[in-house]
């Protein structure tokens, strides 16, 4: 799913209406339709309804939404900010058409003291605000912003119309200062990139959903080449074949670990195992490796001392790094086992540490091949030779030019973990949550990661995508049954199975960017 610009998306609506015969009001019907069902289903005790309505086509769906929630027995009350004589032609009869429905209490208000009036309008089970959209740049002003000052205040949840009022559709940042309150956010088609860069919600937990309303496949066009992770995650919902053996699965080495560090490439390896790869060996230190060993039956174990030769033999995913170190003898073999793999792998911590001391390596050893770096903000910085300030200044540039001038896909993690191509295509994961940011967390996504790789290798980059987002969802699925406090990386490891069967696009067809570990939980 394609992540579009807020011109991109105009000119989606455009070409649908133009090239493809949907007119602009068929749009707002499905887009106010789909934000009625939304509300219905997610809001189920919400009897009282307020919808706030702009003058734009946002306050269109919002006109659609307040008939259609009226016709399914709430009662409505709708706020128009502006007076109702300046709706151009086909919201007039929207607004006339709300006249006389049984339900729907309408209202106009052009000024702050006429809303000081109106007080009764916030006294609701639920807000739709449906105010301004995606076309809009901020900042509020005057009435726009009074009203947002009032749902900020108050204690309503409120379900954004598009983009909650008042949020830049273009912005990549994690914050929206003056823009509205939100508790749940319906948009159309496709994300924008506030959708995928930003917190919309008030609480990161709380839904951000993509509904089709009729655009044209053809018609949904970017040239930011920026797309949604969460898509490719269909790729593990397919059932495995019957006549499937461990073969087919592939068989990941996971290679690190020291005296100290025994966990990091135990966890990475329960991840592979739990992940679906059919065969997992942990190449270690002989001091620590009858504690690896102990993380499960299942797993296998190797001398990290053996020759690369050896260790290779019938091998299909490399993952390097966890624990490692970066001293002889670990670094000596670290680039004879390197040098002589030609598999995909998969390379972090301190593995990233050695290619960042020696970048024209990495470059060598890329070329031809899969290589796939999982660095944070810190080892970015050494990477890349700049300060962690200036990773975060702009990840999304730097991770694509990384990531194709060194011919590697980058999984730079962080808010919104960044999946760039070597062809300079990048997405953009939306799940996952602060109790993450704990030690470990970057073992477990290893082995997710190349255990996909070694399930899906003739669709490995949307392995790599989906891995990256089953590693966010496990996270979302932890701290729903803990809390961002108490959870662990391990975890992470015993929600896959949650994670695995939890669909981002539910049987309503609405794509879950954020929120999904929720669905079917009633919200206030």
């Amino acid at each position: 799913m394609l992540i579009l610009t807020a011109t991109e998306m105009k000119h989606c609506d455009q070409e649908s209406s133009a090239r493809f015969g949907v007119s602009q009001a068929a749009l707002m019907a499905a887009a106010g339709g789909a934000v009625a069902h939304f509300a219905e289903r997610a809001f189920p005790a919400a009897r009282r309804i307020t919808v706030l309505c702009g003058r734009g086509n946002n306050g269109g769906d919002g006109m659609v939404a307040a008939r259609l929630l009226a016709e399914a027995g709430r009662a409505v009350r709708v706020l128009l900010l502006g007076n109702a004589a300046d709706l151009h032609a086909e919201l007039a009869a929207l607004w006339l058409g709300l006249s006389g429905q049984d339900g729907i209490e309408q209202h106009e208000v052009t000024t702050e003291a006429g809303l000081d009036a109106l007080q009764q309008v916030f006294a609701a089970d639920l807000i739709v605000d449906a105010v301004v959209g995606t076309g809009f740049r901020p900042p509020l002003r005057g009435l726009a912003q009074a009203v947002g000052d009032r749902l900020r205040a108050g204690g309503v949840p409120v379900v954004a119309v598009d983009l909650p009022s008042g949020w830049d559709a273009d912005s990549m940042r994690a914050d929206g200062a003056g823009a509205f309150p939100a508790d749940a956010v319906v948009t159309f088609t496709a994300p924008k990139c506030a959708h995928a860069f930003g917190q919309l919600t008030r609480r990161g937990s709380q839904p951000v959903v993509v509904a089709a309303i009729g655009s044209p496949a053809a018609a949904v066009v970017s040239a930011e080449r920026l797309r949604w992770a969460g898509a490719a995650k269909a790729i593990t919902e397919r059932p495995r074949t019957a006549d499937a053996n461990k073969g087919r699965f592939g068989h990941v080495l996971v290679v690190g670990g020291s005296v100290g560090k025994s966990g990091a490439p135990a966890m990475s390896a329960l991840a592979a195992l739990r992940t679906g790869a059919g065969l997992v060996t942990a190449s270690v230190p002989e001091a620590i490796q009858p504690l690896v060993a102990s993380i499960a039956p299942e797993l296998m174990t190797a001398p990290f001392e053996q020759d690369a030769a050896t260790l290779l033999e019938r091998i299909t995913v490399l993952a390097v790094g966890p624990g490692l170190g970066t001293a002889d003898p670990a670094k000596r073999n670290f680039w004879k086992l390197m040098e002589a793999a030609s598999i995909p792998a998969v390379v972090d911590a301190d593995g990233l540490n050695l290619f960042a001391a020696e970048p024209e390596r990495l470059r060598e050893l890329a070329h031809g091949r899969r290589l796939i770096l999982t660095p944070h903000p810190g080892e970015m910085a050494r990477l890349a030779r700049c300060s962690v300030d200036e990773v975060q200044a702009d990840r999304l540039a730097l991770a694509r030019r990384f990531a194709t001038e060194n011919e590697v896909t980058l999984v730079l993690k962080g808010w919104r973990t960044l999946i760039a191509h070597p062809d300079g295509q990048v997405a953009v994961n939306t799940t996952g949550n602060p109790g993450m940011a704990k030690a470990g967390s970057g073992d477990v996504l290893t082995g997710i990661i190349a255990a996909m790789v070694a399930q899906f290798p003739e669709q490995s980059e949307q392995a790599v995508e989906a891995a990256v987002c089953l590693h966010g969802l496990a996270g979302d699925i932890a701290a729903r049954r803990l809390d961002e406090h108490t959870m662990l990386a391990t975890d992470l490891i015993g929600a896959l199975s949650e994670a695995f069967r939890l669909r981002l696009t539910d049987e309503h067809g609405l794509h879950w960017l954020q929120g999904a570990e929720h669905r079917g939980e009633s919200n206030r």
